[in-house]
């Protein structure tokens, strides 16, 4: 499973002009199940992101996980984060079969939830667009 975890002050995500998720102050996770992923690795990826220490403290340190700040997530399917950049067209021959995304993609969402983060969503396999205050910048890469 792979994440790229952004720490935002707010992102949003619409199909065809309807705003399907908003948040607030949080993390936009854009996540890739690829072929082989389970169950098991979602879980795992949830528990890290929801760990994860790259909110301020009061000393202006990267000490706080969204938890920490009762902030939300916005969960992004993006398969193409599976790109395979051998040649000049990417390839996406890795990422999971529809089927399997979107039931890693729901399954992840249900855990995050789970683990007291609100969330929003897109629409899996939907055509988004995605608009985000990026804090810090932040942008974490994740591949477990």
């Amino acid at each position: 499973m792979r994440a790229v975890v952004q720490r935002v002050t707010q992102a949003s995500v619409s199909v065809d002009g309807t705003l399907t998720g908003e948040i607030g102050p949080g993390l936009l996770i854009l996540l890739c199940a690829m072929e082989g992923d389970t169950e098991a690795q979602a879980d795992a990826m949830a528990a890290k992101i929801a760990k994860l220490r790259i909110f301020k403290d009061d000393q202006g340190k990267m000490n706080r996980s969204v938890t920490d700040i009762a902030g939300s997530a916005l969960i992004v399917s993006q398969f193409t984060l599976a790109a395979d950049l051998r040649g000049n067209r990417p390839g996406f021959s890795t990422a999971a079969k529809p089927e399997t995304g979107k039931r890693l993609y729901e399954y992840f969402t249900t855990r995050v939830t789970a683990l007291g983060i609100p969330t929003a969503n897109g629409i899996f396999g939907a055509d988004m667009a995605v608009s985000l205050i990026n804090d810090g910048p932040v942008t974490i890469w994740m591949d477990l």
